[in-house]
């Protein structure tokens, strides 16, 4: 599995999972399939004379190039509303990320929409499955020009978790905080990176960002007092959370 090491506005460097280019190509269809749907809902909603019109074109160069077009603003306000991920990209569990650790714009989404036209619609996804294939950061045209990628927020999340913290066995496991439930799995995975990095990296930096990351958890689940171990608190609350959700 190929992975990306993106730095954050904390400086601080995170490890992702890359989407594979079968997971992109899952969520590009199931998106696809959305738009068709839609599309066709949209027909049949039409004033009868203006379907009927619509339905008679013999042009399905013509056709393809509107259903293309509304695909194109489809993946843009999808993206946009809901932080990087379409349905299809929800769907499967991946989403778009900027590789200087920044949250992606409207010039980004854009840039990433519009080149679905080369990316996909003149080379019939070819340029796109080769570069997404050989590229280090699994990137394809609209990707390079807008500095992003696409990583896995979801599979293989507790595997890594218990991996990492060679939890053998937690069948007679009592946690220790329950209230970790409020926390998403990309929260634990951040929670992660943060651990390893810390380990890798000891300086000031690193320290400061696990001190707010211990503060900002203590008031997220409702806790008196800042445990005086960070990090022994962190592993703690990845532990409960494998315990109270696996």
């Amino acid at each position: 599995m190929k992975t990306i090491d993106i730095r954050t506005t904390q400086n601080v460097t995170i490890e992702y999972e890359l989407a594979t280019l079968r997971e992109r190509i899952l969520a590009f269809f199931i998106d696809f399939v959305i738009v068709y749907v839609i599309c066709v809902i949209i027909a049949f909603t039409m004033a009868t004379g203006f379907r009927d019109a619509l339905l008679q074109i013999d042009n399905y160069g013509l056709l393809s190039i509107v259903m293309f077009s509304f695909f194109i603003f489809y993946q843009l306000f999808s993206e946009i509303l809901a932080d990087g991920q379409s349905w299809g990209k929800k769907a499967v569990g991946i989403k778009v990320v900027r590789l200087d650790g920044q949250e992606p714009g409207l010039s980004e989404y854009l840039l990433r929409s519009v080149f679905y036209i080369i990316d996909i619609l003149f080379s019939f996804g070819v340029i796109a499955n080769l570069l997404i294939s050989s590229s280090a950061k699994g990137q394809r045209l609209g990707d390079m020009t807008a500095n992003t990628t696409v990583i896995r927020v979801r599979f293989n999340l507790r595997f890594r978790l218990e991996d990492i913290l060679k939890i053998n066995s937690i069948e007679d496991y009592e946690p220790q905080f329950p209230a970790v439930r409020k926390l998403r799995e990309q929260d634990m995975l951040l929670i992660k990176s943060i651990i390893t990095r810390s380990r890798l990296y000891r300086n000031q930096a690193h320290r400061d960002v696990v001190n707010d990351l211990v503060v900002r958890l203590k008031d997220e689940l409702d806790l008196e007092k800042i445990p005086p171990n960070k990090i022994e608190f962190l592993k703690t609350l990845i532990r409960d959370y494998i315990v109270l959700t696996r």
